[in-house]
């Protein structure tokens, strides 16, 4: 016997669901009721499975009016509607917003997925990412998936993976990743183990470890901050690394590659075009200026896998607003007390005296100068930095060529655009070139005595007193700010000093310092715990800027330092001014030294400049490539000019040979920019009938359920022992599972629950909302003891309710339809089961139903009784509707059908939506529809 997808059949003296993978002699079985590792096959030639039918509630078995409410709830939170265009919208505890919809649309017309998204700091690329991982993995396309990014955005993946798609990915980095191993057999990879994953970019990048992942990588790979992953043009290092592991993944044709980045175009059309070739081989061709007409082809075809918007392409996307803050932005200027220009001057004198030394090799002649720029650096930052760079010795001082100590020294003193520069850019240069054999000579002793007269200063500079009177001042209004230092001594010196100053005007004031003194996951705990005070200061340095979102606790950021790259700047802003941030305002003050020649020109030839295209285009540009460039020939003229020659015109005469290269290939990147905004805004793909699909499935799933009110109903229905406190943050769930069912405690996996309905919650507690795996369990474990006829179960299929919320008897059913959905790609069909619950209401008998729709039929479920009814007459009422059930086939077999075809016309929109090609899809019901539930509503 053949049996169709999703019709019920009977087999190991239990009902089934015929699944898509079945075949003539294979029956592929879901229990009904049950979950996807409930799956099981079925050989038909040696046993015997029959044709089934759904029963009908047992009359005999009438529950009161909570016992059907729980199996009400139960079905709508449990139950995940699957047949609609969207799979995963029922397992996702985000409400996307309509824009972050559109890379999922581009997503779903492609095999396989290729895709980069370029979106604006602050946007949401994460979840835009995270929607389409999920809904591979519920389509069935994919069964694993892997997360490149930097090793200090780890944690916090894992985090939102978790917390907003279910998805529990183990963490893959270097103190992680020998404990992992210890769960694989021989020849196996921790990768072949876990399906999930969150790696580190730098730790897998290795030659050893590179090979090993490509050949055991997931179907699925999300590469966070991919334009480090660019190709640098050099045949070697971290980058190429990098470029050499994205580019393998790359060439498995049927790997699903997402890429994210804020900033996928650095200025150098090479790098780009080899990040674009990620998606695509022949995209590396691509010209360098895609205007045109003549270009149209090469636009339209980079559009299916580019989408790139500025805030303002969304501010207001498709009539939803998404309420980004308002950034008011200051200059704010200190002068150098007496005492610290002189100091300054006299360092000045030493590194001049030092770079105008021409003994010695080439080599040691570069060390010198890199030395002598680290100095500089140091002592515009802080008495404290300046005491730690006089202190240590040079990073290059052991380099064995001029190559690598300009490598060395760019690293430590400049502020690099990518690589690995996140983790080490706060570390303090040195300044001792090491010339002096290891013997304290007068170099070295000449050191220390600056070194002894940076520490006189420390506390009684100028900058830390006005930058003391500025956070004093955005405390008083209100924000808590985040003051970001360039070195670690800096960032530990300004923190205890802002903690000891403010604390009298500032009592309840909690700060504290977070550095790359920290290990990835302690500064996460550090910056979490603050967040929980009610005043707060964070004091950091760089190791922040990037990707951590910090906009749950602070509104405001000063740069205390300033960057010698602006785009850091625009990162530093971007982790409080961004989507989610609950204050309408922040504030980014940018501080620098009036008097202090260096900051000046940062300031005119690097800083303003980056604000001036920004605010013109809306979105940050990376400074081309020449920055570095620029920047040493700033110090080449601050070091070697003479005292007369440095005034701020002086300087800018002297700069502008170097400066006017970079703006011009500044601009031109900018103008580039802003073609490639307006052509992959992806404006064109309309989302107003998807979002209708997500309300849809909302409302299907149980949007209006109370899931507090459940979890505590349904756990106590099952001898759980439940405490329920309230404090400041809401209502707490305290529960101990131990007397419950086992089978219950192994549904749900948990045996002791702290639980929370609100955010935010402390360590320990869950939060729970209404695609909680806990919930889906515990609603799932409901379900299938009320199916079951001869499980005992605290959930009931029939009830009556006397209530004053009806004038005539009315009765709700509870029904389930499966949808068979095949969907034909390529001449390929991918079939899918799906399945779809509705509530019918009807007045009157069975034989002459007057059928009601909308909200006449939503609100019944709401209605509480206001009158006993006896177990005779509930009994006699729904035995009533039983017998008569056939009556009420017809309409819910055309309701069946109605629904598939809406489903289908569903479907269609999403396709129309996404500008699908070559695919056409059917969707048939398998009738007749299973009746769940019936409950009449008799008036009081």
């Amino acid at each position: 016997m053949t049996f169709a997808v999703g019709s019920l059949v009977q087999a190991r003296g239990r009902e089934w669901v015929v699944l898509p993978e079945s075949d003539g002699e294979m029956l592929v079985l879901r229990p009904l009721g049950g979950a996807q590792d409930e799956v099981t096959g079925i050989y038909l030639p040696l046993e015997r499975v029959d044709p089934a039918r759904f029963d009908l509630p047992d009359p005999e078995r009438p529950g009161d009016y909570r016992s059907s409410r729980l199996l009400r709830d139960a079905v709508r939170l449990g139950f995940r509607s699957s047949a609609g265009p969207f799979r995963s919208f029922a397992r996702i505890a985000v409400e996307p917003r309509p824009y972050q919809l559109v890379p999922l649309l581009m997503a779903l017309k492609q095999d396989p997925v290729r895709i980069l998204i370029a979106d604006d700091v602050g946007i949401g690329k994460t979840v835009e990412a995270g929607l389409i991982a999920r809904e591979l993995l519920d389509r069935g396309e994919v069964r694993r998936l892997a997360v490149l990014c930097p090793p200090h955005l780890a944690e916090q993946w894992q985090r939102e993976l978790s917390s907003k798609f279910h998805i529990e990915a183990e963490l893959v980095l270097a103190s992680t990743a020998t404990r992992l191993e210890r769960a694989c057999r021989v020849g196996e990879s921790l990768f072949d183990v876990y399906p999930f994953v969150i790696v580190s970019t730098d730790f897998i990048k290795s030659d050893r470890r590179r090979e090993e992942f490509r050949r055991t990588c997931p179907e699925l790979v999300i590469v966070d901050e991919a334009h480090t992953c660019a190709s640098s043009g050099e045949e070697r290092g971290s980058r190429h690394q990098r470029h050499q592991l994205v580019a393998g993944l790359a060439k498995d044709a049927n790997r699903h590659l997402v890429l994210v980045t804020a900033t996928p175009h650095s200025g150098n059309e090479d790098a780009f075009r080899s990040l674009l070739a990620f998606l695509d081989p022949e995209f590396a061709e691509l010209p360098d200026d895609l205007s045109g007409t003549q270009n149209e082809p090469h636009r339209r075809r980079l559009a299916a896998y580019f989408v790139q918007r500025r805030r303002a392409d969304i501010r207001h996307y498709m009539q939803a607003d998404t309420p980004f803050p308002e950034r008011e932005e200051k200059e704010l200027a200190y002068r150098l007390s007496p005492e610290y220009r002189a100091f300054f001057q006299k360092v000045l004198r030493y590194v001049r005296e030092t770079v105008r030394d021409g003994s010695g090799s080439a080599l040691r002649q570069r060390v010198r100068w890199w030395s002598a720029l680290a100095l500089l650096r140091s002592v515009a930052s802080s008495p404290a930095a300046a005491s730690a760079t006089l202190r240590s010795r040079a990073a290059g001082a052991d380099a064995e060529t001029t190559d690598e100590v300009d490598e060395i020294g760019r690293q430590t003193v400049l502020d690099l655009a990518d690589d690995e520069a996140a983790e080490t850019v706060d570390v303090a240069p040195g300044a001792e070139s090491g010339e002096d054999g290891g013997e304290p000579g007068r170099g070295h002793r000449r050191l220390l005595e600056l070194a002894l007269e940076a520490d006189a200063l420390a506390g009684a500079d100028e900058k830390l007193l006005q930058a003391t009177a500025i956070v004093q001042k955005l405390l008083r209004d209100g924000f808590n700010p985040i003051v970001f230092c360039r070195f670690i001594p800096t960032a530990e010196y300004v923190a205890t000093e802002l903690r000891s100053r403010l604390a009298r005007e500032f009592k309840d004031l909690e700060v504290d310092a977070v550095t790359g003194r920290l290990p990835a996951d302690e500064r996460e705990r550090r910056v979490q715990q603050l967040e929980k005070a009610v005043r707060r200061l964070l004091v950091a340095t760089d190791c922040l800027s990037e990707g951590i979102n910090l906009q749950d606790g602070f509104d405001a950021v000063l740069h205390y330092d300033l960057s010698w790259n602006p785009t850091r700047h625009e990162q530093r802003e971007g982790r409080v001014d961004r989507y989610g941030q609950p204050q309408p305002k922040v504030r980014a003050l940018t501080f620098y030294g009036s008097d202090n020649l260096i900051d000046e020109i940062v300031l005119n030839v690097l800083i303003r400049k980056e604000k001036a295209i920004r605010h013109a285009l809306g979105v940050s540009v990376p400074v081309p490539s020449g920055t570095t460039r620029v920047i040493e020939a700033v110090m080449e003229g601050v070091m070697e000019q003479t005292p007369e020659q440095q005034s701020l015109p002086g300087m800018e005469a002297f700069l502008k040979p170097h400066t006017l290269d970079m703006f011009r290939e500044w601009e031109n990147a900018s103008e580039r920019e802003r073609r490639s905004r307006t052509m992959f805004a992806q404006e064109s793909i309309r989302v107003d009938e998807v979002q209708r699909e997500l309300e849809a499935v909302r409302e299907a799933i149980g949007s209006g359920v109370d899931v507090a009110r459940f979890v505590r109903e349904a756990l106590r229905a099952y001898g759980a022992t439940v405490t329920v406190t309230n404090d400041a943050k809401g209502e707490l769930l305290i529960a101990s599972l131990a007397e419950a069912p086992q089978a219950l405690r192994e549904q749900t996996g948990l045996e002791h629950l702290r639980a929370r309905f609100e955010l935010p919650v402390a360590e320990g507690e869950l939060y729970l909302e209404r695609t909680h795996p806990f919930v889906e369990g515990l609603a799932a474990y409901i379900m299938d003891t009320a199916l079951d006829p001869i499980a005992s179960s605290p959930a009931a299929r029939c009830g009556v309710i006397r209530t004053d919320g009806v004038e005539r008897r009315t009765t709700l059913l509870l029904v389930r339809i499966r949808y068979h959905i095949v969907t034909r790609r390529d001449d390929r069909d991918l079939p899918l089961l799906a399945e779809d619950c509705l509530l019918l209401g009807f007045e009157g008998s069975p034989v002459n139903a007057a059928w009601q729709e909308g909200d006449a039929v939503e609100r019944l479920p709401g209605l509480a009784p206001t009158q006993n009814t006896m177990p005779e007459q509930a009994r006699d009422l729904v035995q009533r509707v039983v017998e008569n059930a056939d009556a009420l086939a017809p309409h819910l077999e055309s309701v069946a059908r109605r629904r598939g075809e809406e489903l289908l016309e569903a479907h269609r929109r999403v396709r129309t939506a996404a500008r699908w090609r070559g695919v056409s899809q059917s969707v048939e019901a398998q009738l007749p529809p299973d009746l769940l539930g019936i409950y009449v509503y008799v008036p009081g």
